[in-house]
């Protein structure tokens, strides 16, 4: 495998990664004041773009990595609104 693949994959699982402590959290407390809404909407976006960019770009590892992060933010951004 292609080391600059291997490296876009590595990044990519920790910057997903990153995340599931947060969501576990939020869940776990039912708590998410401490989280911005307007935070988790422009990096939402931002995600999206960054997954339609790989996805035009034809490179796995962005796709990936920022789908399932897409997810997580989601998940918060559910949870924020729940739990407000």
């Amino acid at each position: 495998m292609d080391t600059t693949i291997l490296i876009g994959y590595l990044a990519g699982a920790l910057t997903t990664i990153a995340f599931v402590p947060q969501v576990v959290r939020a869940w776990k407390l039912k708590e998410t004041r401490d989280l911005s809404l307007a935070m988790l909407m422009l990096f939402a976006a931002g995600i999206l773009l960054w997954t339609c960019y790989g996805i035009w770009t034809e490179s796995l590892p962005i796709i990936a990595a920022n789908a399932i992060t897409f997810v997580l933010v989601l998940v918060l951004l559910g949870l924020k609104v729940r739990y407000k």
